[in-house]
């Protein structure tokens, strides 16, 4: 390699580092990484929430029983022979940790796609209607009068399909990711990096649409705040990643993204040249 070269290579994995190192302080300064958390208590203290969840649960929990026993069967056997080289005696339980870890993240994409779709939407969008954002759901949807404290039962129907139809893109791009697990830290820690900055902005779709942004908006949107949507992302697929608790974590992150919006609303920060543009367009 000439020095030229070798100069290039080093001045472009610079340039990588300090973009990675800018985007890990934007979301640290947005506190958007706590939004998950404070999903888990919102929902947690919220009853009226459960009802979604509870619609969809036995059915997602069956898929999730199958794709865990599948992974063991056919992917530990052959995960394990790659990881003894890395993880030495420790190689059993890494693999095992490896494969629910799999196992979880698989049964979320699917079951988001197959399964829970329109239950995520009503978890959203009584979260709004709970803090009071219900102007903007009934953008979208019928939202009826009374009720309080049950903001479920006063969500009625959709007037649009909400979110995209599924698409192979999302598996495909995990399976792609997946050999980073086989680097020990760095390679775990660049794969929940790369899962984490897909699934901070697809958590706000729904935002999105209520707000009647298209494509081009929303990618703006995105990338004033890609530091926070990053953040954000890499929370909820770390709670998402946990064996059986996965499918529970996906609702509390949807309750999350709602807070988030909902902050965004009051806050006025969801860029007036956007509304105006969106206006426009109508």
């Amino acid at each position: 390699m000439s020095k030229s070269t070798s100069a290039k290579v080093k001045e472009t994995a610079q340039e990588e580092v300090q973009r990675v190192r800018q985007i890990a302080e934007e979301g640290a300064r947005s506190g958007a990484y706590l939004y998950p958390l404070r999903g888990i208590y919102y929902f947690a203290t919220h009853k009226d929430l459960y009802k979604p969840l509870f619609s969809r649960l036995a059915p997602t929990l069956t898929l999730g029983a199958g794709i865990t026993t599948f992974m063991f069967l056919f992917t530990y056997l052959p995960q394990l022979a790659v990881l003894v080289f890395t993880s030495g005696p420790l190689a059993a339980l890494t693999t095992a940790l490896l494969v629910l870890s799999e196992s979880s993240t698989l049964t979320m994409v699917l079951s988001k796609t197959l399964l829970i779709e329109d239950t995520l939407i009503d978890t959203f969008d009584g979260t709004l209607v709970g803090k009071g954002q219900t102007d903007l759901v009934a953008k979208d949807r019928q939202v009826k009068s009374g009720a309080a404290g049950d903001a479920i039962g006063r969500l009625g129907k959709l007037m649009t399909k909400p979110f995209q139809k599924f698409t192979p893109t999302a598996i495909v791009r995990y399976f792609m990711y997946l050999p980073l697990n086989f680097i020990p830290v760095v390679g775990t820690v660049a794969f929940v990096a790369l899962q984490g900055r897909r699934n901070g902005p697809s958590a706000h779709s729904r935002y999105f649409q209520l707000k009647g942004m298209n494509k081009t908006q929303q990618e703006q949107f995105v990338e004033e705040r890609k530091g926070a949507y990053t953040s954000f992302g890499v929370a909820a697929t770390l709670l998402e990643m946990v064996p059986i608790l996965g499918i529970f974590m996906a609702y509390t992150n949807t309750c999350g993204a709602a807070l988030w919006a909902a902050d965004l609303e009051q806050k006025s920060g969801t860029a007036p040249g956007l509304r105006e543009q969106a206006k426009k367009a109508e």
